[in-house]
């Protein structure tokens, strides 16, 4: 018996057996690449966008910090996956924190653009309430609010952008992205003017008709302002800001500050002087300076 068990030992230590090697980490919501080594950083995109809108931002991180790029399935090229049934955010954010935990990242950075930047704070919220999780250590959040709307009309709620948000989910469901972008003018005046951002030339990758779709309509109703509170992470907030008064990005900054007065301790603010809604392709230069100091 004793030389049965000694065999058995020898067997599972061998190089190459499977349980001495660690399962990689598979998902039917995202999809993580790994560049660098150093403190963890995640990298979330936003609508219609994937992993690539933080190539330039990750090449630069990667000689110190060990970069994980995410890309939602069903954004770009990438194969949509569950992501085609239900909801959206929360899932994803639910499969951010069981990446962490699975891959025992220890206390990560999250940094999210866009609706990116929604799943970051679901995430850092849940996270928040439940330790038992992966732990979030800071997140910052990109040309985002826990609630978009209130970025053009501060007293709206759920239910009075919903019929609006549903209207915008028929139209790119049944006319796809390229016809909804081509009417993007005449659909502004009751998105609230938001359609340059949704529809940036640089940023909207499209994908899946049914996934782009669910993502416009949870951008446009997702209120997070009450989980605010669970947030235990510091939060910075970096979005494009205007000199110009003519400019509608000159009038943010009190907008993005009560959007995120319900956090526990006060977010930090950095606004980047030239840039539109993809910030950090519009001025990656200043976008890498605030993440760095983020980061430090």
């Amino acid at each position: 018996m004793r030389r049965f068990l000694l065999l058995i030992l020898a067997l599972l230590t061998l190089p190459g057996m499977a349980v001495a090697q660690a399962r990689p980490f598979t998902s039917d919501r995202i999809v993580v690449t790994v560049q660098g080594s150093g403190p963890d950083v995640i990298l979330i995109p936003g609508l219609a966008s994937t992993g690539e809108v933080w190539r330039r931002t990750a090449d630069r991180l990667d000689d110190g910090h060990r970069v994980h790029i995410v890309s939602v399935r069903g954004f770009g090229d990438v194969p949509s996956g569950a992501n085609t049934n239900g909801a959206l955010v929360a899932p994803v954010a639910s499969e951010l924190r069981r990446y962490i935990a699975e891959t025992r990242l220890d206390r990560p950075a999250l940094i999210g653009h866009s609706m990116g930047g929604l799943v970051a704070l679901r995430a850092a919220a849940d996270a928040g309430r439940d330790r038992r999780g992966g732990t979030v250590g800071r997140v910052m959040v990109v040309d985002a609010t826990p609630f978009f709307p209130s970025l053009i009309s501060p007293g709206a709620t759920v239910g009075d952008v919903e019929p609006i948000a549903r209207i915008a989910y028929q139209a790119l469901l049944f006319l796809g992205d390229e016809a909804l972008r081509m009417q993007g003018s005449a659909l502004g005046d009751q998105l609230g003017g938001a359609s340059d951002s949704v529809f940036s030339a640089v940023g909207w990758q499209g994908g899946d008709r049914q996934v782009l779709a669910q993502g416009l309509y949870e951008v446009m109703t997702t209120d997070l302002r009450s989980r605010l509170p669970d947030i235990t992470a510091p939060v910075t907030v970096v979005y494009g800001w205007s000199a110009d008064d003519r400019s509608p990005r000159s009038q943010l900054d009190g907008l993005f500050q009560a959007g995120y007065r319900n956090l526990p301790r006060p977010a930090r603010f950095e606004r980047i002087e030239g840039a539109e809604h993809m910030v950090m392709i519009d001025q990656p230069g200043r976008f890498l300076a605030a993440v760095t100091r983020f980061l430090g």
